[in-house]
Formats: structure tokens, sequence, C-alpha cells
């Protein structure tokens, strides 16, 4: 007969709760994630304690102890949460759970812990550690997730086919495990999503692709890319990313899998940010490539303008999924549409109108953008690899050299629109916009510095070419009080 295994709870919070379990007489337990975390020595901030009883109540109780009466009440799902310090501790009572086949929101009702754990998703998620006072920190697996854990397994505790029906989010939570622990999902588990995989389809788009977040947020998420493609989620729901798979050859010319290429850029981006946004523009980064894809007998396969088609796909691709359709989807757009530019700069003698240009089109982005760049060198090439980073510094040492003497990130007209309209005394009209032009592209050519002074002058001689007159008391430069912002 084996013996349960004591698990040594070390925050106070737990001996509160089992205190207020006691008094209240019921049976309560640490279940879920915070154990699997536990066990596995990760850090954790969120605790789901399960009661057989009300788990509303059991909160309220809780609270008062710790001296807090924030306690959030959610009555539908019958779970309450309390946040304390920099915990989110989570109370619900033991239920047991039915399904029907078109929806992924369960019948419930008031279960044991027994009723408790089979609902679980999976063998590691469903171990509970006792806070009843007889039996504090002895572990309850019936599943043998802790076996689960050692061995780095993911599978259900029931039949998966049951499992995966009743929730087929559930599906997606498998891979993000194994992507976020880098463990196994077991041959069965892997067999019954592919055959439920199309359940999917009934899960709504923001819990899909909340999923998807902490995929592309892991630090390997190439893990997890590859098994929803193995497995056949990805082809549903993400057909643009599935799109990018495969090589083609023609007169003995093949082009590279642009879909192992992107995995592989996402990998080298995830060693050097946790930025969702710029991961996501590195999912995307390619994305337009099928679309753009050309033979050419002289120079081979092309994908001219991907970029550009890429950044209009974002917006229809953020949309469908529920992404935020704000500044970060502009984010995404924008790296999208640049990641060709400094790559082109890296191959070519750097100038100081293109790296002005560049600067002033990616603004305070231009930090992330290098970011993607670097990451987006995959060649199998040592050398050819060493000569693009090489370059790569160079590019980044002109970036700053340029910003010191120009100013150019996030840079603002020096002459705006309606002072060329006062004083030429014209309506908005095209010659303004010309104008506005004319001293743009002659600040990032390098023709004149990014100074007034020399862009009123500029502005006087262009609209004098263009047959416009200055007013009389526009002919000269307005003074600039340079300490004006100082402190």
């Amino acid at each position: 007969m084996s013996v349960s295994p004591v698990i040594e709870l070390k925050h106070p919070v737990f001996r509160i709760v089992s205190e207020v379990t006691g008094c209240e007489g019921l049976d309560s337990y640490v279940i879920g994630g915070y154990v699997r975390d536990l066990l596995l020595h990760r850090q954790s901030k969120d605790i789901d304690i399960m009661t057989v009883g009300d788990g509303i109540n059991l909160a309220n109780k809780v609270a008062l102890r710790l001296g807090t009466s924030k306690v959030q009440v959610f009555k539908t799902f019958g779970t309450a949460m309390i946040r304390f310090k920099d915990l989110d501790i989570e109370f619900v009572g033991a239920r047991r759970e039915s399904y029907t086949h078109d929806s992924r929101k369960p019948e419930v009702e008031v279960g044991t812990l027994e009723d408790d754990q089979k609902r679980r998703d999976f063998t590691i998620n469903a171990m509970a550690i006792s806070l009843n006072e007889s039996s504090f920190g002895v572990l309850t697996d019936p599943f043998n997730g802790l076996k689960d854990l050692e061995e780095g397994m993911i599978r259900t505790p029931l039949d998966p086919d049951i499992t995966f029906s009743d929730d087929p989010l559930r599906m997606m939570r498998a891979i993000r495990f194994a992507t976020q622990l880098k463990f196994h999902i077991a041959p069965e588990t892997i067999d019954s999503i592919t055959r439920n995989r199309h359940r999917i389809e009934i899960v709504s788009a923001e819990r899909v692709a909340d999923e998807l977040n902490k995929i592309i947020l892991s630090s390997k998420p190439s893990i997890g890319f590859r098994l929803l493609d193995d497995i056949g989620l990805l082809e549903i729901i993400f057909p643009e990313l599935y799109a990018l798979k495969g090589v083609e050859e023609r007169k003995g010319i093949r082009h590279k899998d642009n879909f192992l290429h992107t995995l592989r850029v996402l990998d080298n981006v995830s060693q050097n940010t946790d930025d969702l946004w710029l991961r996501w523009a590195t999912v995307l980064h390619d994305i337009a490539k099928p679309v753009t894809k050309r033979f050419d007998p002289e120079s081979g396969w092309t994908f001219h303008g991907h970029n550009h088609f890429g950044a209009r796909m974002v917006s229809a691709i953020f949309r469908r999924m529920k992404l935020p359709m704000n500044e970060k989807m502009k984010f995404v757009e924008k790296m999208v549409n640049l990641h060709m530019r400094p790559i082109v700069l890296s191959q070519e003698i750097v100038t100081d109108s293109a790296v002005r240009r560049l600067l002033f089109e990616a603004g305070d982005d231009i930090d992330a953008l290098m970011t993607l760049c670097e990451a987006d060198i995959t060649s199998g090439i040592k050398d050819k690899v060493e000569r693009y980073l090489k370059n790569f510094q160079l590019v980044r040492q002109k970036l700053i050299e340029i910003e010191e003497k120009d100013r150019m990130r996030n840079w603002q007209p020096p002459i705006s629109g309606e002072e060329i309209m006062q004083t030429f005394g014209i309506p908005p009209s095209r010659p303004v916009g010309d104008i506005k032009n004319t001293i743009r592209d002659a600040i990032l050519d390098g023709i004149i510095h990014n100074d007034r002074n020399e862009a009123w002058k500029l502005m006087i001689d262009t609209g004098i070419n263009l047959g416009l007159k200055a007013l009389p008391g526009y002919e000269n430069p307005l003074p600039i009080d340079i300490t004006k912002n100082e402190d």
C-alpha cells in the first residue's frame, strides 16, 4: 500500500485557511496549477482553494482573518477571489460537471473531492494538497499526476475523447503546457486531440488567442507551433501561418520553408525580448510570402513586397482572432512593414540619408525593429550570418550617431502646415503638402539640417518656385527660444 506524500506548505496563508476550514467544519484543499508549480519548484502567485462546501462563504471568512474586505464574488460560477499582498487566492466549492455537445459551458452540480479531481484537464493539474488539520499537507493524487510530473508527461485523468469533446479548449491547453514546461504529450492524448481537433471551432476566438499568446510568450514558442501543426489544429485556427509551410522547386531552384524559418526567427527573438507584440510581429513578418511568391527564371524565387502586403494582413488577422485593435496592432503593422529595411542596410553601404529615413519611419520603435531584424538572420552559412550581424552592429552605431546629430526619432516638421498657409496667405491645398514634403525630404537626405531657420529659408524658396509670394511680416524666420523648455 503506497503512502501519500506530505508536501510542505510554507506560506502562512495556508494555515489561516486551514484554521477557518476547521472552524467551519469543512474539508478544503489547495488544488490545480499551484500544486503543480510547487512540485516543479516554479514560482506561482495564483492559489486555487477547493472546499467541499460553500466556496464563497469560506472566502468571506478567510478575508476577515486576513484583515481584508476585498472579496470579488462571481456568483454565476460559485467562486470568489481574494487579492492578498502578491497573491490571488480563488475559492470554489467542489463540483461535478456535465456538458452538451454544442457548448463548452458545463452544467454544474455540488460534488466531492473525487468529482472535482475528475473534472480537471490533466493529471498534473488534478493533484490536491489537504488543508485539513488532521491531514495538513497530504497529497491526494488519484491519477498519478506526480509520476507524470517526474516523467514530463501531459495526459488526461479520464478518457481523453470525453475530456476534449467536453471542453475543446483543453486541446490548446495541452499544447501550451507542453510548450511552457517542455513536456511530452502522451500518445493516446495526441491521438485524441487529432480526432477531436474540429471541436475547437466551438471555442471563442478570445480563448484561443489567450492560449496562443501564452505559447508565444514561452521560452521556446516553436515547440507549441510544431505541435499545433502536427496535431492538425494550426490549419484551423491560423490558416495564414499554415500557408507558409512547404518548399517548391522549379528548374532545380528551391525556396526555404517559410513556416520553419518563421519558427526559427521566433525562437531567436524570444531569447532577447518578452514583448508579446514584438513576438507577434515576428510570427507575422513573412505572413504574405505565399501571396507574393513568384518564380523568375533569371533570379529564382521572389517575394517582392511581402512586407507591405503582410502589414495590410495584420488588421484582418487581429480582428478575426479578437486581438487588440489599438496601438499594439499598429505596432505589429509597423514592424512587419519595416522589417526588410535594416536588412537591406546591412547588405549595402550605410548612408546617412538611409539611416535618417529609417529613424524617421521607425521612431521610438527602432530598437524593437533591430531586434526583429537581427533574429531574422537564419542562414545555415556561418560566414554569412557573422557578416550580416557585424554589419548590423555598424547600422546600430550609425543609428546612434545620426540620432545624436539630427534628432530624427519621432521627428516633427520644424515648419507646420499652418505656418506655411499663414506665410503665403493660402488655404489648405496641394502646395502646402508639396512644401512640407520638400522640407522633410531635404532634412532626411541631409541637404539641410533638422533646423527651423534652414527649413524656413527652404520653405520661402520652394514657395517662390511654386509661384507663391510671402506676405509682409513673414519674410524672415521666426526667432527660436532654445531655453524655453529647460528647467
